[in-house]
């Protein structure tokens, strides 16, 4: 049996190669780096679980790919080759399935293992800074959102499909970016958190300084 970690990188490579909306491989690699650190803060040494779900947590969603069903049955039987017991299959899956933000829009905060959190922290950290910029410029283009209109508020969405709709690159920084923080698991994920939107929140003043010539 090779190694599961390395099957399961090569997975994620093939499924998300040619993703063009910021939920590409190298996106899931930064996840799993920074989950396994927050995982050595919080003296975790087994980090399989943790690993192979920040790797795979892109490969079912449906903002990557188009048939959900189809891609769910692929990595139910991809994973069960690699032998991975029913427990852990389990776990990957209940992982990989509530940690996005906009299903605790309706759902509230998910209930999740020690390794669910750290997952969850590292997905929303590569969401901030100077990365979380560029993805989030990059996802606006994919999605032909407006880079910015200073006449549209930001909203408070109460739905994954309210949230959906097209609103603007800067609205995003508002209507969810900025929000992360207070969402974070660990102390070691907030403060990064918390440093990231530090550098965005200074981006957006120069932004603002250049649009409007001031």
């Amino acid at each position: 049996m090779p190694n599961k970690i390395a099957a399961i990188c090569s997975y994620a490579k093939e499924k998300l190669g040619d993703d063009r909306s910021g939920h590409d491989f190298y996106h899931v690699e930064r996840v799993a780096k920074i989950a396994k650190q927050l995982a050595e803060q919080e003296g975790i040494s087994d980090t399989q679980i943790i690993e192979a779900a920040s790797y795979l947590h892109d490969v079912i969603d449906d903002k990557v790919v188009t048939d959900v069903a189809a891609e769910t049955k692929s990595l139910k039987k991809f994973l069960k080759e690699l032998e991975f017991s029913e427990k852990d299959c389990q776990e990957i899956f209940e992982i990989i399935e509530n940690i996005s933000f906009s299903k605790e829009l309706e759902a509230g905060k998910a209930r999740l293992t020690l390794a669910g959190k750290i997952v969850q922290d590292a997905d929303r950290i590569d969401a901030l800074g100077a990365i979380g910029i560029l993805r989030t410029a990059y996802y606006g283009g994919h999605t032909q959102s407006p880079l910015y209109d200073p006449d549209l508020a930001p909203q408070e969405f109460k739905s994954k499909q309210e949230y959906r709709q097209k609103s603007t690159v800067i609205n995003h920084f508002y209507e969810k970016l900025f929000k992360l923080p207070a969402t974070m698991n660990t102390e070691a994920g907030k403060a990064e958190a918390q440093r990231r939107v530090a550098f965005m929140e200074e981006f957006l003043a120069r932004f603002y300084a250049e649009w409007n010539l001031s």
